[in-house]
């Protein structure tokens, strides 16, 4: 079966979970070369699809079963009259087992096959068959020029299971990668497809589960899931006689001088979230400016942890970190959450301090770091959280026994017990200022409504994701308080009736 973008099942897996599977399809009586004629015209098939009319070919084939796919391709070219070149990159010679009869069966049918050079001129469609999944460390000679010439080319790529040179597990470009137009992943969707840098290289990105049984797909482990419609949590119904008492209490804590936007922002999210009652914590100065914009959210001026924890005292949640600042006031204000019962959501610069000083965190909360605040909650650089998201993302919720949401493209929600989740929804023009004190805001409204955390994160998440899509089709200029009103209407898909 081919799954489109618009299907894609929810499990992703590890390369070596993939290469397990492989072989338990195997070892349940399909043989491998079956499996990879099945490949081959899979791939056939989504070529033609996309390039109907491009009578040429280019292949560029390995030394691993990535390349057994590409040689049976070139096979499937010639006989429908195409004209093909397969270029091999390294010594075809060194084929063995299933690529090695893929091969032989490329000559035999009068595929012409040359070696590969620097002088090779790339023609047609071409087709990335060059290192697949396995890959370990960075793309060596003379592979990288060959991934190079192809990016240079300007001619429409179709990759082979993965764009070579990415990382299967964690999307980081190792070294250098093939940027495809198409990208038809085989068996499983493999977790770096969808995370780190994979977003610049795969283009569209299809599966073909080459007819795996659906028990044995149903059997294998995974390391994460896709956030869909179909997985989402629904918030609780309300009842005919409900009342904003029973709808939760969100305290929204920040705007230190110069930043008082922000905790606007997350106060006006939870407000068109949901939440029953919202309450904001800011700044004297402040006042007249929220109270101005926001006249629903209860605005208070607070100068001490004291101050903070009279005020916080009725609320259910408290989202601590929009504009908070990193001064005296804002690590006032923060040691006030940190020792507070409620349910925390910690963003910003409750984040920035929180890797200064480790503070206690209430149970049941969630962190909504970027790449950058992750960075510093784990002593690492920001280079090393986005090599491998995945394991940062974990290991932040290990670490400090919260729910983490990883933001960035392919957004993460990590559980405590090693649990991932991944959000492939969203849009470019989501990379602008306040879209984070937005998400931090719903994530705290959720709470408030009684989902618990994780529940919390991964609906916030994906609602904050698919109301940037639909922004994205008025262009660029995205201003992050316009989402509040588009997540108001996709959240009452998720809402119990």
């Amino acid at each position: 079966m081919l799954h489109s973008p618009d299907n894609l099942p929810e499990p992703l897996y590890s390369a070596a979970q993939v290469r397990e599977l492989d072989a338990r399809l195997i070892a349940a009586g399909t043989p491998g070369f079956e499996l990879m004629s099945r490949a081959a015209h899979a791939i056939w098939r989504a070529l033609r699809r996309r390039w109907p009319d491009a009578g040429v070919l280019t292949v560029l084939a390995g030394r691993g079963n990535n390349a057994g796919d590409g040689y049976l391709v070139a096979v499937l070219a010639v006989r429908a009259g195409w004209r093909v070149q397969l270029l091999a990159v390294g010594d075809a010679a060194q084929l063995q087992g299933d690529a090695a009869l893929a091969r032989d069966q490329a000559l035999a049918a009068g595929v012409p096959v040359q070696a590969w050079s620097e002088c090779a001129e790339l023609q047609g469609v071409v087709l990335d068959a060059l290192l697949g999944t396995g890959l370990q460390g960075a793309v060596r000679e003379p592979y990288a020029q060959a991934i190079r010439m192809v990016n240079v080319s300007g001619l429409p790529v179709l990759a082979v299971d993965i764009p070579s040179g990415l990382c299967a597990d964690s999307g980081q470009v190792l070294g250098v990668a093939v940027r495809a137009h198409l990208t038809l992943t085989l068996i499983g969707l493999k977790l770096g497809l969808f995370t780190g840098q994979s977003a610049d290289y795969c283009g569209e990105l299809q599966l073909a589960d080459l007819q795996a049984e659906a028990v044995l797909l149903q059997a294998q482990a995974y390391t994460a899931r896709r956030l869909t419609p179909a997985c989402l949590p629904q918030l609780p119904a309300r009842s005919r006689s409900v009342h904003k008492g029973q709808l939760g209490h969100v305290l929204v804590v920040g705007g230190d001088r110069g930043f008082a936007g922000a905790g606007l922002l997350a106060a006006q999210s939870a407000l068109r979230a949901g939440a029953g009652l919202v309450s904001l914590a800011t700044r004297n100065e402040h006042l007249p400016a929220a109270q101005a914009r926001l006249p629903e959210v209860m605005a208070a001026g607070v100068a001490s942890a004291n101050q903070l924890r009279a005020l916080g005292a009725n609320a259910s949640v408290w989202v601590v970190g929009p504009g908070l600042g990193q001064e005296a006031w804002g690590r006032s204000l923060l040691s006030a959450a940190a020792i507070s019962s409620a349910l925390q959501v910690w963003d910003a610069d409750a984040l920035n301090l929180l890797a200064q000083e480790l503070l206690p965190l209430p149970a049941g909360s969630v962190l909504t770091p970027h790449p950058g605040e992750a960075a510093r909650l784990l002593g690492i650089s920001t280079l090393e959280v986005q090599a491998d998201r995945p394991a940062a993302a974990r290991a932040l919720a290990q670490r400090y026994q919260a729910v983490c949401v990883l933001k960035g493209a392919g957004s993460l929600v990590a559980a405590t017990d090693g649990g991932l989740w991944l959000c492939d929804r969203g849009h470019p023009v989501m990379a602008g200022a306040g879209l984070g004190d937005v998400l931090a805001g719903l994530v705290g409204a959720l709470l408030a409504q009684g989902l618990t955390a994780l529940p919390a994160a991964q609906l916030a998440v994906y609602l904050h994701a698919c109301a940037g899509e639909r922004l994205a089709l008025l262009g660029r200029g995205l201003a992050a308080s316009d989402l509040c009103a588009v997540i108001r209407e996709l959240l009452q898909e998720h809402a119990g009736v």
